[in-house]
């Protein structure tokens, strides 16, 4: 899954990889995100979110899934494992949010900075989105990829951030748990989730020296990872 401001797109340069490597691989859109900007509305929650990848698994009757989330994503994966975990065979965190029961981005900022984006949503994002940072932000540099990078940033639906995430079982639903830290450098608001991770027991956990969206800026290394946890 994507991240935030992110869309099916930001997966183009992975997926052929994977594909030549034998795996079937999907990348569904998250609604009001990316190529389905158009939906965006505050009606749009970190629940809808997670309802619309479990109805993916269902419609395309897929098993035995390895399910990636990026950033955000890890939210949505957390929250698709806690209600379809039998379609599911491992949960891959990548460079991602990992949340408690009750936990949203809106509770972790603290009433000031959520303040600050509630803001920034008024001005800069119609009312109903956060809008997003520049590529660099991402950790994104080079020129070609920071221009590719930034015509394609989107709004984020602004309750995303201020639902919490609601667990009936233990996060992951005892399924595998892999977190992917891309370090090089690290995204400085993720920091607090790989530290609890690292302190928690029934993880592994791997480095790649990539900035924030590896995805865009080491594929190839990133496409390796990801088969070695296949």
């Amino acid at each position: 899954m994507h991240g935030a401001w992110h869309g099916a797109w930001c997966w183009e340069r992975v997926t052929p990889l994977l594909r030549d490597a034998g795996y079937q691989v999907h990348t569904p859109v998250l609604p009001g995100q990316g190529e389905r900007i158009a939906e965006i509305s505050t009606a749009i929650t970190l629940n809808t979110h997670i309802d619309s990848v479990v109805s993916y698994l269902d419609v395309h009757q897929l098993n035995n899934v390895v399910l990636v989330g990026h950033s955000y994503g890890g939210a949505v994966i957390s929250g698709v494992a806690d209600r379809a975990a039998p379609r599911l065979r491992q949960l891959v965190y990548l460079d991602a949010l990992v949340f408690d029961n009750g936990q949203s981005l809106a509770s972790l900022s603290g009433p000031a900075a959520w303040a600050t984006r509630m803001k920034a949503v008024e001005q800069a994002g119609r009312g109903v989105g956060l809008p997003p940072g520049t590529p660099e932000s991402f950790g994104v540099t080079d020129p070609q990829d920071r221009d590719w990078v930034a015509a394609k940033l989107t709004l984020q639906p602004v309750n995303t951030f201020a639902t919490p995430l609601i667990l009936q079982h233990p996060l992951g639903n005892a399924l595998p748990k892999v977190y992917i830290d891309c370090n090089a450098p690290a995204m400085a608001s993720v920091n607090s989730f790989k530290s609890k991770v690292r302190q928690q027991s029934g993880w592994t956990y791997d480095t790649l020296a990539s900035g924030h969206d590896a995805m865009v800026i080491v594929p190839k290394p990133l496409s390796a990872m990801l088969v070695k946890y296949a």
